[in-house]
């Protein structure tokens, strides 16, 4: 290759742009290189700094000025920088003229795959510019914005609470909240308090109801070195919207690994959670992986799949209110540069759509990421770092093209309660269902603390609900959900009736056996193997036997663990029937988690109470 002499005053200034560059001096590093440029103006490296720099600090334009000098001034400069500046060209918003060196340089098979990807975006960005007549997404201000980098903006289903993280020096991560005011816009933001320790916490979301809390908690160490590490995954409950969160608990090791899991969301029945990990398995780089929540424990999470995820990094999943529409941020697919914001609908139950880019103006050149839209399907809000330096990301909110908008989704809120006492009835499980075929669509509870329930829905249908609680008679309901909730809740609440009201009871159930556990174990003792022997024993030749196996927990910690400890310690009891000569189709096993207390919670004592397994026999 041809080169240029080189001045030694340009070597100088060469060498001194490097040292500041190191010492992140980027603005005199970028100085100290044009004077390397003026003093020798064909100095190729020279010019590949500058313009590198000028790309990565997402000065695009000055990025391809300088490349259009270096290919008019060097030997071979054409050839040599038309890749280069072919990508900035795209990313200033030149894709015509990126276009012609494309054509030009590149049809050779050295980096064929990097040329295909850059045509690709070239032409994205020249259709995705006809839009200009969009409205430009509006900055959130400065109650929620400031020189530190805010992201992952989310709210509960009634939008009056803003939660987001925010990178404090571009160091430490923790997250924030922020309350609506009455003219439309927000309060200053404060810092969510206890939820956040001296390490990294980020990429909040908050549960439809707005009494569950996901993140992702990084520098974590764990006593086996295994089941954490790094960045994972944790859940915090709180019983009302104005009590405090509980202390953050990690997921288990089916989530969480020594990979990254992070940025999770929760489809609106809390049953299924997708989230971000850099496990084996997937594509490349960060992927989106999907996990539900069956029979009390989570599944093992499987792969989104080739329209989602692509060898880059798939990032910051968002499952709308119509549990049908996932948004995400990817720099894989074709789009206007960097990070950009996508939507693919669900076909079926595993199967989506191919990924499809939001476009100009919510994406630009610039990295946008952390997206969250509205129950109404109308509004999105979003960090992007477009009006400042690279990585300073601020919140925005825009509204959404009809075309770009989920099915719109309203609420039904209520709360169960004993018919006889007016007792509220909390950790009821209600099943909603096609009314059609009687296919089960989601699955909720009513909540610890007050009983209440929040049920978010796609509107226009007819909906069966049926609900169970333990020691109830079951009620089903069918409501007839039309538009005009759409903005305001369908109130209904659920009233249910003893199981043992009735004057004659057609089954006799006989209780045999309770065992007790420690908190969060899931072991039997030898002695309570022999209690449970003892007591299964006489009923071994008994005809049309039915053995219950009911688990319940204490209410400390959080109900969706309670749930999955109480279904463990249930399996757990059911599958040491069977060595006893239980015939597992007559034992039905279930975790009722924190919905029949025995004792106060509030000692010791009355939380081991709480935290038990009946074995009741019916014939």
């Amino acid at each position: 290759m041809v080169t240029a002499q080189v001045s030694k005053k340009a070597n100088h200034y060469y060498e001194v742009a490097l040292r500041d560059r190191a010492a992140k001096e980027t603005d005199a590093a970028c100085k100290k290189m044009e004077k390397a440029i003026a003093k020798s103006p064909a100095y190729a490296d020279a010019y590949s700094q500058l313009g590198q720099w000028y790309f990565e600090a997402h000065k695009f334009s000055q990025a391809a000025t300088v490349f259009r000098n270096a290919a008019a001034k060097c030997p071979k400069g054409r050839q040599r920088f038309a890749k280069p500046l072919a990508k900035s060209l795209i990313y200033s918003g030149m894709p015509d003229e990126a276009l012609q060196l494309i054509n030009t340089y590149g049809n050779t098979t050295q980096d064929a795959g990097e040329w295909k990807k850059m045509r690709e975006q070239a032409e994205f960005v020249r259709t995705a510019l006809l839009n200009q007549g969009r409205q430009w997404p509006e900055n959130l201000g400065i109650r929620i914005n400031t020189p530190d980098a805010e992201l992952f903006p989310c709210m509960p289903a009634d939008t009056q609470t803003l939660y987001f993280t925010r990178r404090l020096k571009n160091m430490d991560e923790d997250m924030y909240y922020s309350i609506a005011d009455s003219c439309g816009g927000w309060f200053s933001a404060h810092n969510l308090g206890s939820v956040n320790t001296p390490d990294r916490e980020m990429a909040q979301f908050i549960s439809t109801d707005g009494h569950y809390m996901f993140f992702t908690r990084c520098e974590n160490r764990s006593w086996d070195a295994w089941t954490e590490g790094g960045c994972d995954l944790f859940m915090a409950y709180r019983s009302a919207k104005d009590s405090d969160w509980t202390t953050p608990q990690p997921f288990g090791a089916t989530i969480n690994t020594p990979a990254y899991e992070g940025m999770a969301t929760l489809s609106p029945d809390n049953r299924e959670l997708y989230f971000v990990s850099d496990r084996p398995g997937g594509y490349g780089g960060y992927d989106i992986w999907i996990s539900r929540f069956d029979n009390g424990l989570w599944q093992l999470p499987v792969n989104a799949g080739p329209a989602i995820n692509t060898a880059g990094n798939e990032t910051a999943p968002f499952i709308s209110v119509d549990n049908r529409t996932l948004f995400f941020t990817s720099d894989g697919w074709p789009g206007m540069g960097g990070s950009d914001i996508f939507m693919t609908k669900r076909i079926s139950e595993k199967i989506w759509d191919r990924a499809q880019n939001l476009g100009y103006p919510i994406n630009t050149a610039n990295d946008e990421k952390s997206e969250f839209v509205t129950m109404d399907g109308e509004k999105m809000y979003f960090a992007s770092d477009r009006n400042g330096p690279a990585g300073n990301y601020d919140i925005y909110t825009t509204p959404l093209p009809p075309f770009l908008q989920p099915i719109p989704t309203g609420n039904i809120e209520g709360y169960v309660y004993d018919s006889l006492t007016k007792q509220r009835l909390n950790y009821t499980v209600m099943y909603v269902c096609n009314v059609t075929n009687g296919d089960t669509l989601y699955q909720f509870q009513s909540n610890r603390g007050d009983a209440s329930f929040l049920i978010s829905l796609a509107v226009g249908k007819t909906y069966a609900i049926h609900s169970w609680h333990v020691e109830y008679t079951g009620v089903s309901d069918t409501l007839v959900f039309d538009t005009s909730y759409l903005h305001k809740p369908l109130v209904h609440n659920v009233v249910m009736l003893p199981s043992d009201y009735h004057e004659i009871k057609p089954v006799f159930d006989s209780l045999i056996a309770t065992i007790h556990f420690d908190k969060s174990k899931v072991e039997i003792s030898d002695s309570d193997k022999n209690t449970i022997r003892t007591a299964i024993e006489p009923w071994l030749d008994s005809k049309g036997l039915v053995v219950f196996v009911n688990a319940y927990t204490d209410n400390t910690g959080t109900p969706m663990i309670n749930e999955e400890l109480s279904y463990k310690r249930a399996n757990l009891v059911g599958q040491l029937l069977t060595t006893f000569g239980i015939d597992e189709t007559m034992i039905q096993a279930k975790g009722w988690g924190e919905a029949k207390m025995i004792a106060p919670n509030e000692t010791e004592e009355g939380q081991h109470k709480n935290r038990r397994v009946e074995i009741i026999v019916r014939r």
